[in-house]
């Protein structure tokens, strides 16, 4: 700002300086000639200040008109510009249109009004305004005017900020949206990075911005992020089977044994045809969009080799009996063959999606042997089905990372939830070493089985045991427990690291929304599993933030073996025929889940990338904070409007 003095200016008046040290030196005793000139400062001192009060209204008005400016074109600059570099169209209009309204033309008998902004290397906005404030009795003195200029800048900065990313990472995710070529996983990285980029322009040198990922499908990886003392390091029971004795008989064993080559000749075994195996999808069960059956469908040779015309003589020469030891004691019968092949035989062989015939031919092929049967005790064995204690102390070694959740109950009333019991839904509590109920538990999937239902989708559920030699559905071989990408505790991230870690990230399993925004609240809370490391910094505060994306509603599915094992036959949060069905369960249970999480004064931010949010999913965010995206610019402007509301949108001098 700069103002001219009327005081200063006063002083460089000669001709006024002379006047009255003629009237000062005039010692006629002139009283009237004295209160005259007397006047004439008075009369200054008294216009002085009702322009210089008229010119300080202007230059206060005109200071705020300013930053009114710069507040709003920068507002409208957004974050973008940092990623894409495209400065929007209008940003100087919105700029000059909050100047003019602030500050009209005229404003307090101004003139000559003028207002310039300029677009900084760290993307602040800076202006410049200008006016001029005509004079009234200062005019006398010979001052037209006074010239008034503000300076203003307006700038997005952050405060220390923690931000915790629940990615859906289920099958659907590699799909891509209508209308677009790239998987919505691809998609959702990229505007992850592009989201951090627009926070990194935002921060200041001593601003701390931490970001924690939990990538969630079926379940959850966290078991790289517990102490041993939080998981279960003895025994677990899992619902698995183990190979028995079903019952023991005597019978007769016999092997062929001094085979002799006598005559004639056989030919190599050659390739006779190749052919393209038919594919035959897995059948449904459950869920119509969750298929098994023949572990992931399977192929068949549907085209049958030749007859051929291998003919197959054999003469018993002789037989004897002589004892046998055992065990068990008895006989040991001796038949001595000579045996003679002629002719062409065909057969197949499938090796993956091929079919291959294969061909070989005898002439006058003669051998030897004899045929030796001998007493045995034979063992009948059969899978026996039933729920297993496993001793899991090694639970590090044995298991992928994912976890079962610790104890819970199956809640019928989610408005008055005995977090007692539902220990799974505390999200702060901290595991007591060698509680069991308060420990998680390792997942183990290859040792899960669907128990009664068969790979071909029949058969259905059964509580009590079953010893058989039937196949039922193994969890992990038929991809029924997906298990994510590890998830990541809050740190500060180059972007360097950012690329690697999102680039882990792959999509498989079911849409359970629930154990993504418990174990998103767990890892970002600052008074639960991990207070200290989350805590503020000394004399800062911390803005915290957990953005849940999904791509899709909830769809659970029975046959998956979960964070809550294997639903139908565990019931330890549901069973079918209760209050609520499965997805009614999970969407319960993220509400609840949505507000503990909000209790630690977290802001929730939802988005539905290629889906509409149910309402379940907007009641968590609140208003303004849940947003739907069907394609890759509407999920990129969405995030974008995310990291501006993160910021503090700020005048600096």
């Amino acid at each position: 700002m700069s103002l001219r003095s009327h005081h200063e200016s006063c002083a460089k008046s000669g001709h006024r300086r002379g006047f009255l040290r003629s009237l000062s030196a005039d010692r006629s005793g002139n009283t009237l000639m004295i209160v005259a000139g007397a006047l004439i400062p008075v009369m200054a001192m008294i216009g002085g200040g009702v322009d210089m009060s008229r010119s300080y209204l202007s230059q206060t008005r005109l200071q705020q008109a300013c930053d009114a400016g710069v507040l709003a074109a920068r507002k409208k600059l957004g974050q973008s510009v940092v990623v894409t570099g495209t400065v929007p169209s209008d940003v100087d209009t919105i700029g000059q249109r909050f100047f003019d309204a602030n500050f009209q033309n005229g404003t307090y008998g101004t003139e000559n009004r003028s207002f310039a902004m300029t677009l900084e290397s760290d993307y602040s906005i800076s202006g410049v305004a200008a006016v001029e404030v005509p004079t009234t009795i200062m005019q006398a003195f010979g001052y037209d005017e006074v010239s008034l200029t503000a300076n203003c800048v307006a700038q997005l900065n952050m405060s220390d900020t923690d931000i915790m990313m629940v990615l859906d990472v289920t099958g659907s995710m590699a799909d891509p949206n209508p209308g677009e070529t790239d998987a919505r996983i691809d998609v959702m990285t990229a505007t992850v990075k592009d989201f951090y980029t627009q926070l990194s322009a935002a921060a200041g040198p001593q601003t701390r911005i931490r970001y924690g990922f939990m990538p969630y499908s079926t379940n959850v990886n966290v078991g790289a992020l517990l102490q041993d003392d939080w998981v279960v390091n003895t025994n677990w029971t899992y619902q698995s089977r183990e190979w028995i004795v079903e019952s023991t008989n005597e019978t007769t064993s016999s092997s062929w044994q001094n085979w002799t080559w006598k005559s004639g000749t056989a030919s190599a075994t050659t390739l006779h045809q190749v052919y393209q195996a038919t594919w035959h999808p897995p059948a449904t069960h459950g869920n119509s969009e969750n298929t098994i059956g023949g572990g992931n469908g399977y192929y068949t040779c549907d085209t049958p080799a030749p007859a051929g015309n291998k003919t197959d003589n054999r003469t018993l020469l002789s037989e004897t009996n002589e004892p046998y030891a055992g065990p068990p004691a008895g006989t040991k019968n001796i038949k001595h063959y000579t045996r003679t092949e002629n002719g062409t035989a065909y057969w197949i062989s499938r090796v993956d999606n091929l079919c291959k015939i294969w061909t070989r031919t005898w002439n006058n092929y003669t051998y030897e042997y004899d045929v030796v049967t001998v007493p045995v005790i034979q063992n009948v064995y059969r899978w026996r089905y039933k729920p297993l204690s496993v001793d899991v102390s090694a639970w590090r070694t044995l298991s992928n990372g994912c976890v079962e959740e610790r104890d819970t109950y199956e809640i019928t009333d989610y408005t008055n939830v005995d977090f007692s019991q539902a220990k799974d839904l505390d999200i702060d509590l901290v595991p007591t070493a060698g509680n069991t109920s308060t420990q998680w538990r390792p997942m183990l999937p290859n040792i899960v089985y669907d128990r009664a239902i068969k790979w071909d989708g029949s058969g259905s559920w059964r509580k009590p045991q079953k010893v058989t030699l039937d196949e039922y559905i193994n969890a992990g071989t038929a991809g029924l427990s997906a298990c994510p990408a590890p998830a990541r505790n809050l740190a500060e991230i180059t972007s360097t690291e950012l690329d690697t870690y999102l680039a882990t990230l792959t999509a498989a399993g079911s849409t359970y929304h629930d154990i993504g925004m418990i174990w998103g609240g767990r890892l970002l809370s600052p008074t639960g599993l991990f207070a200290t490391a989350n805590a503020d910094r000394p004399g800062r505060s911390t803005s915290r933030h957990l953005i849940f994306l999904t791509d899709g509603q909830t769809e659970p599915l029975d046959l998956s073996y979960g964070t809550y094992g294997v639903e139908p036959l565990d019931e330890r949060r549901w069973h079918s025929g209760g209050t609520y069905n499965l997805t009614e369960t999970v969407e319960n249970r993220f509400a609840v889940a949505c507000e503990e999480v909000k209790k630690r004064n977290i802001t929730v931010w939802v988005v539905g990338f290629g889906t509409t949010l149910n309402p379940m999913m907007t009641a968590c965010a609140g208003t303004g904070r849940a947003f739907e995206a069907s394609n890759a610019a509407e999920l990129s402007n969405t995030f974008s409007t995310i990291a501006q509301q993160l910021g503090e949108l700020r005048i600096t001098d």
